[in-house]
């Protein structure tokens, strides 16, 4: 499959604190990549620099995000203004931040619409209630005049993604779109991603905390911590022989691994600021396996099939006895 977007080495500060360090993936043409990791690992941050849309003191300090050949870190505001809703989306984990609340979903869909394509209002209108009915809303020329408030909030988030799926991108960045929404809502609309995608060869990077919606939906996954991307591979070797101390960590803490009447497991400690980074591998404060190398020494990049991890003692071993028992 052909590669659409390759982020090399992407580094991005806020003032003097580097939240993203040398995080690097690629994404081939109708993958779906799982970004996931604790809240504060920087996989928002990740995303929000590759579609360039970072809150001042934010900036990309290194590295490169190629789209088609494009580096996107050094284009011009103009030239992203022309790539943004076209050829690469978002859907925030807010549809508010998509939607504006006083204007008819009609009117911001239409706008939508004819900011990247000569067409008149009839066609836009158009577009903007096949869209609609695309993502499951029924009576899409009626909802088109409602107003935001006027729909639940599994309803919004279906428009915010139809906005989103409009020109047909490349490329979808989803900043944890269903973590607001209950449990038969988030079904729903995952099922709705998966045939769209799949349908329209759309990729799609998919930000989470929640294995259990990576494992059914994502091609790979990479887990990040502190900044980093710790581990990274096809999603079923990942979760089920992850190499990373603190990938096995968040599978083992998911609550159906756990027997019924014990505690949870848990990782130990918390996951400490980017602004204290410590030295040498950033998780060895709350790793078992952890010896004095780690406290030191930047971790190497450990090898196992078709996956990677930063690590200097990767669970491999661990892996192998799990499986055997």
């Amino acid at each position: 499959m052909k590669t659409i977007l390759d982020v090399c080495d992407l580094c991005t500060s806020f003032g003097p604190v580097r939240a993203v360090d040398r995080v690097s993936f690629s994404l081939r043409s109708g993958e779906v990549l799982g970004l996931v990791g604790e809240s504060g690992s920087g996989k928002s941050v990740t995303g929000f620099s590759v579609i360039r849309l970072l809150d001042q003191p934010g900036h990309i300090s290194g590295g490169r995000i190629l789209f088609h050949g494009r580096d996107l870190a050094s284009e011009t505001e103009e030239g992203m203004r022309q790539l943004r809703g076209n050829r690469i989306a978002m859907i925030f984990q807010d549809p508010m931040m998509t939607l504006n609340p006083v204007l008819h979903i009609d009117t911001q869909m239409v706008e939508a619409v004819r900011a990247h394509q000569k067409v008149g209002v009839a066609e836009a209108r158009r577009q903007a209630r096949d869209a609609l009915g695309a993502v499951g809303i029924p009576s899409p020329e009626e909802r088109l005049a409602a107003y935001p408030h006027q729909f639940s909030g599994g309803m919004r988030q279906r428009v915010a993604i139809a906005i989103a799926l409009l020109h047909n991108p490349d490329v979808i960045i989803a900043d944890e779109p269903t973590t607001a929404l209950d449990v038969t809502i988030q079904a729903q609309i995952l099922s709705e991603v998966q045939r769209l995608v799949r349908e329209r060869n759309t990729s799609l990077i998919w930000i989470t905390h929640d294995l259990s919606v990576v494992a059914g939906l994502a091609d790979r996954v990479a887990v990040m911590y502190s900044g980093r991307i710790v581990e990274h591979g096809p999603t079923d070797p990942v979760l089920d022989h992850a190499l990373h101390p603190y990938t096995h960590g968040l599978i083992g803490s998911v609550p159906s691994r756990n027997r019924r009447g014990q505690r949870l497991a848990q990782i130990p400690g918390t996951t400490m600021s980017i602004d204290r980074r410590p030295p040498g591998c950033p998780f060895h404060t709350r790793c078992a396996r952890a010896q004095d190398v780690c406290r030191t020494e930047p971790p190497p990049v450990s090898r196992g099939a078709e996956h990677t991890a930063l690590c200097f003692f990767p669970m491999e071993e661990a892996a192998r006895l799990e499986v055997v028992q």
